[in-house]
Parts: C-alpha cells; sequence; structure tokens
C-alpha cells in the first residue's frame, strides 16, 4: 500500500546543500540572476505598457541651472520627449508633462506609473500638490531584488481614467544620483553627467506575486543569517527551496501556494522573553535654508538649493505611505527642512500638519539642523535648541522630547546638561559604531555631562539610521546589544536616507511579517518617545558615561575647510557683540530704540545652517562652500555695520566729529576689565602715539582698566607709565625679545628656542634641544574617507620645516615683531608676525599661509618643560581632560582631538597655554603640544583649502596650575579684540569714568557670556556659565535698574521663584533707607516725597549690593533679567 501524501516518505531527492540553495533561492528573487525572465521577479506586474497611445510626455528644461517653481513651470512652453532620450547636464532641472490614458484591459484594476531616469523627481497633481518623490538609479540586491522598486512607481487608481499628471523632475532630474554627481561615494562631482529615461509605463502589479516576495525575503534572509546550526535556519531554508519547487511563471496558482506555504512558516510565534525591536520610519537629509543669494541650500555631495526638493520628494513620499498604512509612524528631526517644505510646499505642509496631528508624522531632535557638535561654540549650540524647538512649539503645539543627531562626528561632554535645560529628557545616535579602534560598551545608559546632568541615551545596536527591515537587522540588533542584562529592546531606525527617500512600502510589509516569528526578536512600529518612555518607566539599572563621547574616526574634520571654521568664529563672536550692544541700546532708549530681532534671528538661522554636521566639519562638495562663504560674508558685512552703528548708539556718538583735537573711546564686550596695547587708524587731531606700526598706517596706544561690559575714554596725551619691551641679537643671531614678565629667544629659523618667567626663580619652559613653534608636514592618506579622516598612521610619517628667515619688524616701546618667512615645499609659503607686549606675557603669531598641496597635514608644535599626564581642552561651557599618553587603545585613539580657543598643559605651580582665533583640531603626546593648521584632502572637494590662510595662534604662560590660571579669560581676549573709535576730547572726557553695565565680582570661574533680548519681552537674558569645574557664588553688579531676576532653562522658561527682587513698597522702607524691614510705624508721617527718595535710596543700595546667583561645578546658568522702566 502506498504511504498518502500527509505520511512520511523517503526522501526522493539528494540532501540540501545549503550553499547551493541559498544561492539558487537568492537568484529567485534577483533582477540579475541566470533566468530572471522566469523568477518572482519576472510576475510582479500582470500588465505593462510604454506605448505612446497611452503615454503622453512633454518636457521643458529650465535653462541655466536654475530652480523655478510649480506654478512658474507650468506657464513655460513644453516640446514633445519620449522614452530613451537624455536629460541634463549635472544639476539641471526639467519638468515633464505627462498625460496617461489607462488602456480599457487594464479596467478595474489598481495602475502604476512607472519612472526611471536613474536620477530623482517628484510628481504633482495639476492642482500644484506633490504627491511621491521617485528614486531612481536602483541596484539588484541579491535577495531584496531591486531595492528601491517602490521608488519607482506611482499607484495612478487615485485618479480618474482622463486625469492628468503633472510629473515635476527636479534636482535629481536636474541631474544627479541619490549621492550626487560625482563617481564613486565621495568623488568630486562632474558637472557634465546626463541621465537617461529608461523607464515610462503605465502597469498593473501582480499583487500575490508581491506578496510571496515580501514573505519569501523574510524567509530566505533567515535562512542566511540566523545561525547555520539553528533549527530556524534549517526550517527557512528549507521553506525557501519548497516554494522555489512549487512556483511556475505565470501561474497564479502556484503564488499562492506558495504564500500558503510561507504562512506556515511565518506562523509560528515568539516567546515572551524576545528582545523587542521599536521601529522608526526615517529619512536622514542633509540640510539648507532660503537665502537673497540662492534659492534654499542644502549640504553634502549635492549643491544646497537640492536638499528642499528632496524633503519635498521624501516627505511627500512618507505622506503616501501613511495613508496606505495607517499604523505607519515616521521621525523626522531639523526644523529648517520643515520651514522649507512650508515656504515651497504649502498643500504639503497642510498634510503634514495633519499627519503630526495623529501621531504618524512625528517631529523629533528639537534643533534647528543636525549641527556638528565639535566645532560650533557654547552659545551656538544654545541657538540650535532655541530656534528648534520654538520653530515647533509654534507649528505644531509641543516641543520635541527626544535630542536626535544620528550622524555627527562627536559629542560635546555638555549636551546632556543642554538637553534638559531645552526641555527635553533623552538623546539618540548610532555614529559611535563607527569607531575604527574601540567599540563603545553600552547601548542603552546615562550620558552625564561635566555637571553631573543626565540623559537616557540610546544607540540603536542595528548601528545603521537606514535600515532596510531585513532578518538580518533584527539579529544583528540582538547581537550588538551590549545591555542585555539590564534591558531587553532597542531603536531600529529605518528608511533610505544620506541622500534622502525615506521608508518604502516594501520595508514596512516586512516589518509586519517579521512582526512576531519564531526565531527573530519581535518587532512593532511606534514613537521614539514611547520607546523611552518605557526605559525610564522600567526601572531598569543602566550603566552611565561621564563625559564627551569622542567618535574614534573622522577626526579630520576638525581641520578640513579651514576658512569656514575661521568664518565661524569670527561670526559667532559679532553675533555676541550685536546682541550685547543692541540689549544695552534697548535698556538706554526702551521707548524708541527697536531691537533688530529679526535681522538678528536670520543671522543666527544662517550661523546654524552652515553648523549641519556636513558643512562646517569640512566633508561636503566644492559648491556647498562657494554657498556657504556667501553666507558668512553676508553675516560678516551687514552684522558688522549693524554692530558699528550699534557702538555708535551706546557710546552716544555724534556721526559728525567736530575738528581740534581727538581721543579715543573704547568698549569691552567682555566680562572681565583689559588692560592692552591696541591698535588704531591715525586720524587727524590725534596725538602723537607712542609707537607707529611698521607701516605706518596705524598706531598703538595703552589703554588701562576698560570695564567689564563696558567704555571708557582716552585723551591720549600722555602714556601711562610702562617698562619697554626691547629686543638684542645675541652671539649665536638669536634674537631675543624681553618685557618686565618673560624673556623669549627665538632661532634664525623662527623657532622658539627658549622662553623664561621672570617671576620667582626664572622658570625655564623649553629644554635645552627642545623648541616650540616648529611647523610639522605630515602625509595625509586616510583609508577611504579623505575629507573627514586623519589616521593614527599620519604621526609616522612627517618632516620638520626647518629653514627659514628672521627679522626685525617694530622695535618697541609698546610691542616688538619680527618676519618669519619660511618655504613649507615647493608650492606652500608661510608669513607669519610673531609680537610681544610690554605689558602681557603672551607671545602672538600672526599668520599667514599660502597653500597648495595634495594631502598634506600642517601642525605647529611646543615642546614645554613641562611634566604631565593630561592636557586641558577647552569645550563649549567648560574644560575637558585629555591624556598625554597612549597606555590604552583608549588613550591612543585620541591621537588628534577636538578643542576650542585653547589647549593648555600644566604641572603643579605652573602651565602654558596655546591659544587660536580658528583653529580645532590638537594633539598632545608627553611634552608635546600640537595645533592643526590645514590639511589637503581630494574629496568631496578636489579644492579644498587650496589657496591664502589668515590665523592666529598664541601661548600664554602662567603660574599656577590652570584651575587658579586667567587662561580662560586670556582665550576669551585673544578672540575678542576691544572695540575703538576716534572721538572728540569732550567726549573722550566725558568717558573718562568707567562705565560697566553689567560685571561678575566674587567668582574668577564664572564667565558671563551672553547678554541678548528676552525672545517674546523687553526682558534681558544672561547666561553665565562656570569655566573651571569648582562651585561659586558670584555676585551680579549691573548700573540698569534691575527690578527683578529669574533663573530660566535655555528656551527661556521662568523656573520657580525670582532669586532677586528689588521692588520696595512704600509701607517696606524703614527710616535707614534699607529693604526688608516688615513695616514702618502707623504713627509715623511722612511726605510723600520723603517715601519716593526714601524707596530710591532702598533701591539703589540694593542695586549697588548685587545679585548673588549660586553657581554649581560646569553649570550653565540662564538669568531673565525685568527692568524698571
Amino acid at each position: 500500500m502506498q504511504p498518502t501524501s500527509k505520511a512520511a516518505k523517503p526522501l526522493a531527492t539528494p540532501r540540501l546543500i545549503r550553499s547551493i540553495t541559498i544561492d539558487r533561492c537568492s537568484n529567485f528573487t534577483s533582477g540579475g540572476a541566470n533566468g530572471n525572465d522566469i523568477n518572482l521577479l519576472s510576475q510582479l506586474y500582470k500588465a505593462r505598457t510604454s506605448s505612446e497611445e497611452f503615454i503622453s510626455l512633454l518636457v521643458f528644461s529650465v535653462p541655466d541651472l536654475k530652480r523655478i517653481s510649480f506654478e512658474e513651470a507650468i506657464q513655460q512652453e513644453f516640446r514633445p520627449t519620449r522614452l530613451g532620450e537624455w536629460f541634463g547636464p549635472s544639476w539641471a532641472t526639467h519638468w515633464f508633462h505627462v498625460q496617461v490614458r489607462i488602456p480599457n484591459e487594464f479596467a478595474g484594476e489598481e495602475v502604476h506609473f512607472i519612472w526611471n531616469a536613474d536620477n530623482e523627481a517628484l510628481v504633482w497633481s495639476m492642482d500644484g500638490t506633490p504627491i511621491q518623490g521617485f528614486t531612481g538609479g536602483g541596484k539588484y540586491d541579491r535577495d531584496f531584488g531591486r531595492w528601491n522598486q517602490d521608488h519607482l512607481g506611482y499607484r495612478l487608481t487615485v485618479f480618474s481614467i482622463d486625469k492628468k499628471l503633472e510629473a515635476m523632475l527636479a534636482t535629481k532630474m536636474a541631474c544627479n544620483g541619490m549621492f550626487g554627481a560625482g563617481n564613486g561615494l565621495i568623488g568630486p562631482p562632474d558637472p557634465n553627467r546626463f541621465f537617461n529615461l529608461n523607464e515610462l509605463d503605465l502597469a498593473v502589479p501582480n499583487k500575490l506575486a508581491w506578496k510571496l516576495l515580501y514573505d519569501f525575503q523574510i524567509i530566505l534572509g533567515m535562512s542566511r543569517d540566523l545561525p547555520q546550526d539553528s533549527l530556524r535556519a534549517a526550517q527557512a531554508l528549507h521553506t525557501a527551496n519548497r516554494i522555489v519547487n512549487v512556483f511556475r511563471a505565470g501561474d497564479d496558482r502556484t503564488l499562492e501556494e506558495g504564500i500558503r506555504i510561507a504562512s506556515e512558516f511565518l506562523g509560528a510565534k515568539n516567546g515572551d522573553s524576545q528582545h523587542v525591536i521599536t521601529a522608526l520610519g526615517h529619512c536622514h537629509i542633509a540640510d539648507g535654508i532660503p537665502t537673497p543669494f540662492h534659492p534654499p541650500d542644502t549640504a553634502w555631495l549635492w549643491p544646497f538649493d537640492e536638499t528642499i526638493r528632496k524633503a519635498g520628494r521624501s516627505w511627500s513620499t512618507q505622506i503616501d505611505l501613511m495613508d496606505r498604512y495607517p499604523d505607519y509612524t515616521f521621525v523626522c528631526s531639523q526644523a529648517q527642512q520643515y520651514e522649507w517644505v512650508k515656504d515651497n510646499y504649502p498643500k504639503l505642509w497642510e498634510r503634514i500638519r495633519e499627519k503630526v496631528t495623529v501621531g504618524q508624522f512625528n517631529p523629533i531632535g528639537g534643533t534647528w539642523v543636525e549641527m556638528d557638535c565639535n566645532i560650533p561654540s557654547g552659545e551656538s549650540l544654545v541657538r540650535q535648541f532655541l530656534l528648534g524647538q520654538r520653530f515647533f512649539e509654534e507649528q505644531f503645539g509641543k516641543r520635541c522630547t527626544v535630542f536626535w543627531l544620528p550622524d555627527t562626528f562627536g559629542y560635546s561632554p555638555q549636551i546632556p546638561q543642554l538637553i534638559l535645560q531645552a526641555d527635553m529628557k533623552y538623546f539618540f545616535t548610532q555614529k559611535l559604531s563607527w569607531n575604527n579602534i574601540n567599540k563603545f560598551p553600552f547601548t542603552t545608559f546615562w550620558w552625564t555631562a561635566l555637571d553631573g546632568s543626565r540623559v537616557i541615551t540610546h544607540m540603536a545596536p542595528s548601528e545603521t539610521y537606514n535600515a532596510q527591515c531585513t532578518p538580518e537587522e533584527l539579529i544583528r540588533t540582538v547581537r550588538n546589544h551590549r545591555d542585555k542584562e539590564y534591558t531587553n529592546s532597542s531603536l531600529l531606525v529605518y528608511g533610505n536616507g544620506d541622500g534622502g527617500g525615506g521608508p518604502l512600502a516594501g520595508m514596512i510589509e516586512r516589518l509586519k511579517r517579521m512582526e512576531n516569528v519564531d526565531g527573530l526578536a519581535k518587532v512593532k512600529m511606534g514613537s521614539a518617545n514611547e520607546f523611552y518612555e518605557n526605559i525610564e518607566k522600567s526601572g531598569a539599572e543602566l550603566s552611565s558615561w561621564k563625559g564627551e563621547l569622542y567618535f574614534e574616526l573622522h577626526r579630520g574634520t576638525y581641520t578640513t575647510h579651514a576658512i569656514t571654521k575661521r568664518y565661524n568664529r569670527s561670526c559667532e563672536f559679532l553675533l555676541r557683540e550685536l546682541e550685547i550692544l543692541a540689549t544695552l541700546s534697548m535698556t538706554a532708549d526702551p521707548y524708541s530704540f527697536i531691537y533688530p530681532k529679526s535681522e538678528v534671528e536670520r543671522f543666527w538661522k544662517m550661523v546654524c545652517l552652515v553648523q549641519f554636521h556636513d558643512v562646517l566639519p569640512g566633508s561636503a562638495i566644492e559648491m556647498v562652500y562657494d554657498d556657504v562663504l556667501r553666507m558668512h560674508t553676508e553675516v560678516d558685512t551687514l552684522g558688522t555695520v549693524m554692530r558699528d552703528d550699534l557702538l555708535d548708539t551706546v557710546l552716544q556718538l555724534d556721526p559728525n566729529i567736530s575738528e581740534g583735537k581727538k581721543g579715543l573711546a573704547v568698549f569691552n564686550s567682555l566680562c572681565w576689565p583689559r588692560t592692552e596695547i591696541i591698535e588704531i587708524p591715525l586720524a587727524e587731531g590725534l596725538p602723537t602715539m607712542k609707537q607707529y606700526s611698521a607701516f605706518g598706517r596705524t598706531g598703538y596706544a595703552l589703554v588701562q582698566d576698560v570695564p567689564a561690559f563696558g567704555s571708557r575714554g582716552y585723551l591720549l596725551q600722555e602714556t601711562p607709565s610702562f617698562t619697554p619691551v626691547t629686543f638684542e641679537t645675541d652671539r649665536n643671531n638669536n634674537i631675543i625679545i624681553d618685557n618686565i614678565y618673560i624673556k623669549a629667544t627665538f632661532d634664525k629659523s623662527g623657532h622658539l628656542v627658549g622662553l623664561r618667567d621672570k617671576a620667582g626663580n626664572g622658570r625655564e619652559l623649553i629644554k635645552p634641544g627642545e623648541r616650540g613653534n616648529v611647523f610639522t608636514m605630515y602625509e595625509d592618506v586616510p583609508l577611504f574617507w579623505d575629507a573627514w579622516d586623519t589616521e593614527i598612521y599620519h604621526l609616522e610619517k612627517g618632516r620638520q620645516v626647518e629653514k627659514g628667515s628672521v627679522q626685525i619688524l617694530e622695535q618697541g616701546p609698546l610691542r616688538v615683531s619680527l618676519l618669519i618667512e619660511k618655504t613649507i615645499s615647493e608650492t606652500s609659503r608661510l608669513r607669519q608676525i610673531v609680537v610681544i607686549t610690554a605689558i602681557s606675557k603672551r607671545i602672538d603669531f600672526e599668520t599667514e599661509l599660502d597653500w597648495n598641496e595634495n594631502r598634506q597635514f600642517l601642525k605647529v608644535e611646543f615642546a614645554w618643560n613641562i611634566l604631565t599626564d593630561q592636557v586641558t581642552y577647552e569645550t563649549q561651557f567648560g574644560t575637558i581632560q585629555r591624556p598625554t599618553h597612549y597606555n590604552t587603545s583608549w588613550e591612543s585613539a585620541k591621537f588628534e582631538v577636538v578643542g576650542h580657543k585653547f589647549a593648555d598643559m600644566s604641572e603643579y605651580g605652573y602651565g602654558v597655554a596655546l591659544l587660536n582665533d580658528c583653529k580645532y583640531g590638537y594633539a598632545a603626546h608627553e611634552n608635546v603640544v600640537r595645533l592643526s593648521l590645514i590639511r589637503s584632502p581630494k574629496a568631496p572637494d578636489p579644492n579644498c583649502d587650496i589657496g591664502h590662510h589668515v590665523f592666529k595662534y598664541a601661548v600664554y604662560p602662567h603660574e599656577g596650575h590652570f584651575l587658579q590660571s586667567d587662561v580662560v579669560a586670556e582665550g576669551f581676549k585673544f578672540n575678542v579684540p576691544l572695540l575703538s573709535r576716534v572721538v572728540s576730547t569732550a567726549k573722550a572726557t566725558a568717558l573718562s569714568d568707567p562705565i560697566s553695565h553689567f560685571r561678575i565680582e566674587g567668582a574668577p570661574n564664572v564667565v558671563l557670556d551672553t547678554i541678548k533680548r528676552a525672545e517674546d519681552s523687553d526682558d534681558v537674558i544672561l547666561r553665565l556659565y562656570e569655566a573651571y569645574g569648582g562651585h561659586a557664588t558670584a555676585r551680579l553688579i549691573t548700573a540698569l535698574p534691575i527690578k527683578s531676576i529669574h533663573r530660566c532653562n535655555i528656551l527661556e522658561d521662568e523656573q520657580g521663584e525670582p532669586i532677586y527682587v528689588n521692588e520696595v513698597p512704600t509701607e517696606a522702607v524703614a527710616t535707614n533707607g534699607r529693604r526688608g524691614v516688615s513695616s514702618f510705624s502707623t504713627n509715623l508721617r511722612v511726605l510723600d516725597d520723603d517715601v519716593v527718595e526714601m524707596q530710591q535710596q532702598a533701591q539703589s543700595q540694593a542695586q549697588a549690593e548685587g545679585a548673588l546667583i549660586e553657581i554649581k561645578p560646569f553649570e550653565i546658568v540662564t538669568l531673565k533679567v525685568n527692568l524698571r522702566t
């Protein structure tokens, strides 16, 4: 008797060979494999036509690489075109008018419009609504077919048969691929790329084939990526092979049978203890902003005006997916991108607002752009949060709670504090998974800032923000989860990114199939907020990480594109001064002065835009930096004019200076009083200067005791007493410069070979045989990421630039300067003026460099007679210590680090700081500190940093360890010159008594950094921070009439009761005029004017005493000051 079909029976064919079977099953869904004309992919469409009988195509090619609106485009004259035509060149825009007629045989079917020109496009309806983006140039994957198949087709069944479609093929039909127009991922753009319209079809999808495709992708993925010896891997391989065996091309009954077989396998469920993954749809796009000189800007491998269209394409596609999948959720950061869409796609914007309301489209991140976190100043980071959170609250009625920054090249140690002060609670990234030396040890953990603030942080263990929703990614997520003992959940961030696009329907379909399948982690679509809240509510004990999240890759970004970094620093300080002067002008004349709020906000938006994480680091294409330079120049030019006008307002200067003798008015925008030698332009009426510059166009003046945040006038008729700075030449032709504090010796090539502090026993800071101001050129050829990386082995291949010439330029008495000239190579030259003044220990190196190199890295180094294991580097709102040795792989990995205005090498009793005005890369080993000056990578910008550069650095020796020094103040002074005006002697005399608008007393470790108008009132915002790591009680004293002071967060929300009140009610004024006395005697009779006088006396005394501000180590304190009018 023969066995029935359900009974056990012998195997009639050879046992499965795993490798062969996997290859066979892979070919079943491959578009490039043998037999692809009869495999599953060949069955995805039941019918398809490209006939011009049904598709009429017209085109308007926009001239001169311009970008025009939909409304402008439809008014143009279109010409006929057809399938197979080529369009270009790179970055050109072509608008297509597409009229389709559905074939009769397609009636009643879902019909797709398929378009592919190997670039990007956007479909519009005829009423001007963007509907869906196309991303062409699909590649074939061995398991998932063409990965972006879903981004080539649009469902036409939403239209009637005669409905016209308007297809706008902007930017990418303008013409560039998803990652620009270069050769390879990071190659410089080819300006003459053309793109062929190679697919133009109406097609009827075979829904059974699509369903089986998604099922099969999961099963095949599990067979390949689960452990080979696991039961489920074997079952998956057997199931996939059965499906291939039952399939017959052209027979839908075999598709149904394949689906049945697949459902048996996928129907096996998980246990309760399985790892749970929350999947978030995401679309990572580089960023931009509209500007007056160019349409919207962007950031990476495409020009600035491309990103706005990427956002339109990507987000319209996601709205369509939300309509099709009601449980689909999508997260999107960067308020800037929302503003583009709001301004440029109003109908799409309304759809987005609808989806935000129902919880499918989820704003996240809370910042203006996904910024770099190494280079921007602390105040710039504050403005990123302030601009971002205000935008989200204004447009959607809520703030973000998750700081979302998946793709930045390192994270400042003060970010957790800023997150909390920006009314957020959580942080997400994944970039540290790229570390190329050490693996970061945690997945979900508490990240602790310098001040002790901490936030729950999660790093996606899938190690990507562009997941494709495959079994391998779920398996990898569980394998890489490093906190399994404490948490059993993680995030999967999926969607095509970097160049935009976002999730595809196929990704969502695969997620649905993997939701609860035996052998894989459980996965569900959800929200980031829900994920973090569940972690917080779980009571899980999480590990902690204190301080910076140092990224062990992309260290070259501290230096690449030096001009952009220079302008970033100068624009940050310019806007700081502009706001200070505007605020003081407002408080002096609150009734008539109009605070330039819109102009200041616009400048900040431009500065914050350029701080995007692929622009400020230097890793974008050359076209981006053309626009960056225009933006920075606009801020610099217009901002300087505004600042100078505001300075005249604060000083109450008459624009028409009378003839006769002149003096000087000087304004100090820092929180420390200053005595300095300043350079002033020569003008009629000025007295004879004590010293003139070497070129005779300016003079030098010694100005003493310029008050903090205040001004002072100087007649300049008599120079205050000082000991002149002198120079001499020794028998070795070394030049020795001598002032009352130091003696510095330079050899005939410009090296610093001696530096002695005259205080005490005369500390010698350079050992015999060692030197400072030594220029070293390193070969700089990273493994791949040219603009991004400098690798550890570059230190093995360097040469010192020995030869140079030195001559005396200025001979005192106020300052002595040397001119040093060096030939760096056959193609690069350096010119340097070294300045030592009569009144300071600081040695300034004012440098010009003509640079033309190929993958070379220039640094300057100083070897100090100091023994220490740590160097202190300035970071945003504080400092961080890093090692001077290579004991472990973690310490070796920090062979190049980021710092802001200084790096300080100190031992007990003494230290030396290396200051700079626009550099960010440092290195330290043993007793040598290096400052990174310039690089010359060739991709993605082949001309990166070629040209003329101007920068300054300085050496500042100091008694005492850094913690007892004034290095922080000196770093500010080096970057922020005193502002001066030539004025009449009458005005200089009127200003001779110093006026300080704000000052800090009793806390030398506290910096008052920012003074600005409040966002929503005429209150004054002050931002302070503790800079050294110690507690402080700072006394804030101001000449302004303070009514009350509130602490607030960086969003300017008041927190708690006022910390200071200076309102004295009548009944609270005692006979001694002091505030705080409970009442007058009821029998005491005083005249009203006496009461008023006593109130004023009490307020004046309280004002003079100032407000006490308690500040913790490294705490950022924002105060809202309400003034009496």
